[in-house]
């Protein structure tokens, strides 16, 4: 009984909290280099202290302006960039984050030739050598790249399950254990990251979280 409440909760958690953080943005995450640069440059924008919905719509902004791959972000003058990241309502770290950006499309180039897959045959598919791989990447710090291999397992089922500390939050305010082996047998693989996403969501939101909590209990009567 106790399992399929634990699977009841993860259900709801899918259905009113989860949706990745990248399909908020407009990126069709895929194993193909322009999506997982894309992903890169969303978390760039997560990592400032600004809100997720800020961040949200200035990658869309950047993404309208042709910064969709490396070439793409190098191409954009910086004026371009921070143009971009004004429409999105991104205006207190614009002019960093557009300087940034542009190294980070350097480097991306340069190392890996503007292709991320690279990055993770580099890493040699292990966890902590991506990660450090992706903090090369100016303004991504360890939980910048906590939240990139959080999304990428959607399509790197190599890092399934990803499970980082907010995710872990979120899972014990309804409930839910915390184990990274427990949590991923909740929900089918392919959508372990829409499920962490949710999680993240339930840590952050109180409500969210009361309701999540509130509809798996009336299903269990």
């Amino acid at each position: 009984m106790a399992a399929q409440r634990e699977k009841d909760i993860a259900q709801q958690v899918l259905e009113q909290a989860g949706g990745t953080t990248a399909r908020q943005a407009g990126i069709r995450l895929a194993d193909k280099p322009a999506p997982l640069w894309q992903l890169l440059v969303l978390v760039n924008l997560v990592s400032t202290r600004i809100s997720a919905d800020i961040a949200v719509a200035a990658a869309r902004e950047l993404n309208k302006a042709g910064g969709t791959t490396p070439d793409g972000m190098a191409e954009l003058s910086w004026q371009d960039r921070v143009d971009a990241l004004g429409r999105g309502h991104y205006v207190r770290y614009d002019e960093s984050t557009a300087s940034r950006l542009g190294e980070c499309a350097e480097l991306a180039r340069e190392r890996y030739g503007g292709d991320l897959r690279k990055l993770a045959e580099k890493a040699d598919r292990k966890r902590s050598r991506l990660s450090a791989g992706l903090q090369e990447f100016k303004g991504v710090g360890p939980t910048g790249a906590d939240i990139y291999c959080r999304e990428a397992q959607q399509v790197w089922p190599w890092l399934r399950p990803y499970i980082d500390k907010l995710s872990r939050k979120g899972a014990d305010r309804v409930g839910l254990p915390t184990s990274a082996g427990e949590l991923g047998e909740l929900v089918d693989g392919d959508d372990m990251a829409a499920f962490c996403a949710g999680l993240v969501r339930v840590a952050r939101q109180d409500e969210l979280a009361e309701q999540v909590r509130g509809t798996a209990a009336a299903g269990k009567r």
